[in-house]
């Protein structure tokens, strides 16, 4: 069990795996370092981490870390690293080496200390286990941030969206709104251009942005996603005092 965060913060979710929601906290991340605030970033646990000369590492982390321009280590920015590319809790098992809490613990605590506002990301959706007893979505509730959470544009994504939303209301997390990731930006879909209407009618919740579909290069945002990310005012979501990012 983790102790909540006492910074402003945001949790970045998605409704599955490969959403994108690395990409959405890197331009998070890169929104709030423009503008002044001392951003710590956060992937507690990353499965399907490289092997590097200094052992395993997160590609993630890396991203994430770049964008903000972190002065933490890789270690802290993710401390938890497994291998194979499973759930957290099936790789853990796999490895042999039990997801450490104390540990992710330490790592919230220190960077959270050295800055002003923190974005934790998540493994794919709420109800990815994480060890034998927690889940995604019991991350979130210990550490009580307002969740941001990454859709995909097509179909399916209403179900997937409003399930996600439900979860999260059911669980007292307070959700900031919703970012559609890999939006098309020429001949929209029907289904495409409809789904953000559907999404904050029946999920009484915002569509915070369109973050259109851009080839990502190694630890920058291209600009088209930074411009969709810089709409939203991520100062009021994350509950951070405004006078400190201007």
């Amino acid at each position: 069990m983790l102790q909540s965060i006492h910074i402003p913060g945001l949790f970045i979710t998605g409704t599955d795996t490969g959403v994108g929601k690395t990409v959405v906290a890197g331009a998070i991340a890169g929104w709030f370092n423009r503008h002044g605030a001392r951003v710590a970033v956060s992937k507690p646990v990353a499965t399907g981490c490289v092997h590097r000369r200094e052992g395993l590492v997160s590609e993630d982390a890396e991203y994430l870390a770049s964008c903000a321009d972190s002065r933490h280590p890789l270690d802290m920015v993710c401390p938890q690293r497994y291998a194979e590319p499973l759930a957290p809790a099936i790789a853990a098992s796999r490895a042999g080496q039990p997801l450490d809490w104390p540990t992710v613990q330490r790592s919230l605590t220190l960077m959270a200390s050295q800055s002003d506002v923190m974005l934790v990301e998540g493994v794919g959706g709420l109800l990815v286990p994480l060890d034998q007893r927690a889940s995604v979505l019991d991350m979130i509730m210990w550490l009580q941030l307002p969740a941001v959470i990454v859709a995909r544009p097509g179909l399916g994504t209403i179900n997937h969206t409003l399930l996600t939303i439900a979860m999260l209301r059911s669980a007292g997390i307070t959700v900031a709104g919703v970012v559609i990731n890999r939006y098309p930006t020429d001949n929209v879909p029907i289904a495409d251009e409809n789904n953000p209407r559907a999404i904050e009618h029946w999920g009484k919740t915002p569509v915070l942005c369109l973050v259109p579909d851009e080839p990502i290069r190694r630890a920058s945002v291209p600009v088209g996603i930074a411009d969709a990310v810089d709409q939203v005012d991520w100062v009021r979501l994350a509950g951070a005092k405004r006078q400190r990012m201007d």
